[in-house]
């Protein structure tokens, strides 16, 4: 499993910072045709019961939570234009942030079908250039900016560090490899994300629920 955090990780990360070459080996079938959707089920869940009173089935359907935030207020037009522009980032990288927190437990239970280590290593060979080449045309067109929130949000959506998954797999010399070149465009793969303690990443967190519940 840390294998392919690591390997998606390092994809996004080598979107968003430099062009990679093109791979040309034998293709696995797609993944999924579109985006998942950014917006949540509105319901958890539903049942039906028979009302004791009256004998007739009734429909009893659980909503999801609805979080509402007090409206936002700016301290100038600067910060104004860069609320907006977050906004614009994270609907942008949301829903491939939700790929592939998807794919990786898609994946991880079809690896789980192989018996030997060899068979599962040959196919993440496999995974690992087809999610190059069905991805990288749209990741290019994302700004450094998209790039750097799509490494957040996935922190967001896998609740794991980036560094730390890299380490594991890589080892800490690869690891600080990636980090410092990383830190060369603003990319920190220790930050993770905290909307508990830092400021910025709890607006991205109020952004991420209102983008979910379909409210901006």
């Amino acid at each position: 499993m840390k294998r392919l955090f690591a390997i998606l990780l390092l994809f996004a990360l080598c979107m968003a910072l430099s062009p990679c070459k093109a791979q040309t080996e034998p293709e696995l079938p797609k993944m999924t045709d579109e985006l998942p959707s950014s917006l949540r089920k509105v319901w958890a869940g539903m049942y039906h019961f028979v009302d004791e009173e009256s004998g007739d089935t009734l429909l009893m359907m659980v909503f999801n939570p609805i979080i509402v935030y007090p409206r936002e207020r700016f301290r100038n037009k600067k910060e104004e234009e860069f609320y907006w522009k977050t906004v614009r980032d994270v609907k942008r990288t949301l829903p491939y942030a939700k790929l592939i927190s998807a794919t990786l437990l898609e994946t991880y239970e079809y690896l789980e079908t192989y018996n030997t280590k060899k068979e599962k290593e040959d196919y993440l060979r496999r995974f690992e250039k087809e999610i190059f080449r069905q991805y990288k045309p749209e990741m290019k067109k994302m700004t450094k900016s998209q790039g750097k929130m799509l490494i957040k949000l996935i922190n967001r959506e896998t609740n794991q560090s980036s560094y730390n998954i890299v380490k594991a797999f890589l080892g800490s010399f690869r690891a600080g490899f990636w980090q410092t070149f990383g830190r060369f465009f603003g990319v920190s793969m220790k930050a993770g994300y905290h909307p508990d303690k830092d400021k910025n990443d709890a607006m991205i967190e109020r952004i991420c629920v209102r983008v979910e519940q379909g409210t901006i």
